[in-house]
């Protein structure tokens, strides 16, 4: 059984690698050369990455990709991918390229409010509350004065605070419920400050109030923070051509295409375990792009997914249909995201990748991101629907495959050839290495 320690954090980094690796790695010096291997030459920068979180001892690298061609809105954009998964820049690419011939990806934010809440146990009559909130509500709001005036200068701020009665969920049980508009920020830090402000302010003037008995007076908060369930803070993204012009291919027909399309969107409106796929298919484009610019991938999840079970059923995010002729693909995803604050400002490449962008706003950052998640699902559905997944996805993996074997530039470069015209099955590439192998050693 590994030992335990106290003071970890309080170690420097190299005590806490030196701990790590005698503690928990047979082999010492292999396992303290692969931390170190991933440290950035550049001292200065290195310490900037090492102070992003605490008890950092390396850095974990992704791929950066860019996925070009995108027309939104009649702007182009190259837009930056952070992913592991094979396939899924060159699949963006691909629906980028197809839709840009074919008037591009319209999109447009619906609503931008955020949502925040102070959680409160109270013991009492309902309305006595009721008519303290009246009393109190002007005052929650002058309390946070200090908080809001620089996004109150900018356009945002707080824009309203309800109470609401929960009491019939559980015992009890009510909410400040306040709604937020943090404009460029993603306004997590800004919105916990005003909600934990709020909270402080509603237990001193309870124990104020007149029109409480004491027991009354004695109003409980549990806790204070955001919610990354954003609803309505929507972004709709979209395409559209004549059902004629959707196919590149010619021996596909593009009516039986259009059609065997919807029907597989349909399939995953009414079908759950169908539903998550299709939608983690949509997050791989979203995930890639929000980690990109530094901005919080699971608090986007957390709340796309929410949204997906808003009806009771977990559904598609996207939507399919013909009318008068025009295919139409859409979706409508709530995403929180910033531009200003936090790792936007710190991190070196999410500020290149902001600035390959064109240093989009939030707004322009949640269409170009609502537009990669739906260019994502297009490309996998007409995968699905044609040729089948595995085709693409097996030979973008056949890389990954290839170099687990260490093989040669010379072998990779026979095998990819290879793999142009033959199925690239796991299986298949490590029969075909083997082979490879043993005939060069003959």
């Amino acid at each position: 059984m590994s030992k335990s320690i106290s003071g970890f954090s309080k170690l420097s980094k190299s005590h806490k690698i030196d701990w790590i690796v005698a503690t928990y790695f047979n082999n010492n010096e292999d396992a303290k050369n692969i931390i170190k291997q991933y440290w950035n030459s550049n001292i200065k920068l290195q310490q900037l990455h090492d102070e992003f979180i605490e008890n950092t001892i390396t850095n974990y690298y992704l791929p950066f990709g860019v996925a070009p061609n995108f027309l939104i809105n009649g702007k182009m954009h190259a837009i930056p991918m952070a992913i592991e998964e094979s396939s899924v820049v060159a699949a963006a690419s691909k629906a980028a390229k197809f839709w840009l011939e074919r008037g591009g990806f319209k999109a447009e934010v619906l609503s931008t409010t955020k949502i925040g809440q102070v959680h409160v146990m109270y013991y009492g009559n309902p309305k006595t509350l009721q008519s303290f909130f009246k009393h109190v509500k002007p005052k929650l709001i002058q309390a946070t004065k200090s908080l809001t005036k620089n996004m109150e200068a900018r356009g945002g701020g707080i824009l309203d605070i309800e109470l609401r009665d929960k009491t019939q969920s559980l015992d009890n049980y009510y909410q400040l419920h306040a709604t937020f508009e943090t404009l460029d920020a993603m306004g997590a830090n800004f919105i916990n400050s005003c909600l934990e402000q709020f909270a402080k302010t509603f237990r001193e003037e309870a124990r104020l109030f007149d029109g409480f008995t004491e027991k009354e007076k004695q109003v409980e908060v549990i806790m204070s923070i955001l919610s990354n369930y954003v609803p309505n803070c929507l972004v709709r993204a979209e395409v559209s051509c004549p059902v004629e012009q959707l196919t590149e291919n010619p021996s596909i027909n593009p009516e039986e295409f259009a059609k065997k399309f919807i029907q597989a969107v349909k399939i995953a409106e009414v079908e759950p375990y169908r539903a998550v796929t299709h939608n983690k298919g949509i997050m791989n484009g979203i995930d890639a792009v929000v980690l990109a610019t530094g901005n919080d991938f699971r608090a986007v999840e957390a709340g796309v997914h929410a949204y997906a079970s808003r009806n009771g059923q977990y559904s598609s995010l996207t939507h399919a249909k013909i009318e008068a002729g025009i295919f139409y693909f859409w979706m409508e995803i709530p995403l929180a995201l910033g531009t200003v604050g936090g790792l936007t400002s710190l991190h070196p490449l999410v500020k290149l990748a902001l600035e390959l962008l064109h240093n989009p706003s939030a707004k322009e950052l949640m269409q170009i991101v609502a537009v990669a998640g739906l260019a994502q699902n297009f490309a996998a559905l007409r995968s699905l629907t044609t040729t089948g997944i595995q085709e693409g996805h097996m030979k973008m993996h056949l890389l990954n495959i290839l170099n687990q074997f260490q093989a040669t530039d010379e072998e990779k470069n026979t095998l990819i050839n290879h793999f142009k015209n033959h199925t690239a099955t796991h299986s298949a590439v490590v029969e075909a290495i083997k082979d490879l192998r043993l005939k060069n050693n003959k």
